[in-house]
């Protein structure tokens, strides 16, 4: 079974930092798109960024320059670096993994099959 467990999140200050941690468990990172998203209260999931099998990234406007993914293909740990951080990036944010593809052009969020749980950030 494909699981996903994030962790990292925080209660933060505006201006700062957080990085968020995704264990995977079931899948390999080389054949799979794997990517995060947002869901704030009363809002729709918004795609944060994603990550191919080959290390090609994509970041939603609303991140770009600031938020930064990477992945640990040995360890199956998928990271979040979050800088500069913004009330608005308030969010529970969840990992997620697709089937073994390549990553659509743009994010999208029918592509991942599999979520984690999320874990929240909360930016003052």
């Amino acid at each position: 079974d494909v699981q996903l467990v994030e962790s990292g999140g925080d209660s933060v200050q505006a201006g700062g930092s957080l990085r968020l941690s995704c264990a995977a468990s079931g899948l390999t990172f080389r054949t799979r798109c794997m990517g995060w998203f947002r869901q704030a209260p009363g809002k729709e999931r918004e795609g944060v960024t994603q990550i191919d099998r080959d290390g090609r990234t994509t970041y939603g406007d609303s991140v770009k320059g600031r938020f930064t993914i990477s992945k640990d293909g040995a360890k199956n740990i998928l990271y979040l670096q979050m800088n500069s951080l913004k009330p608005e990036d308030t969010a529970m944010y969840y990992c997620a993994a697709s089937p073994p593809v390549i990553c659509s052009l743009t994010i999208v969020s029918s592509d991942f099959a599999y979520r984690g749980q999320g874990t929240q950030v909360t930016v003052s």
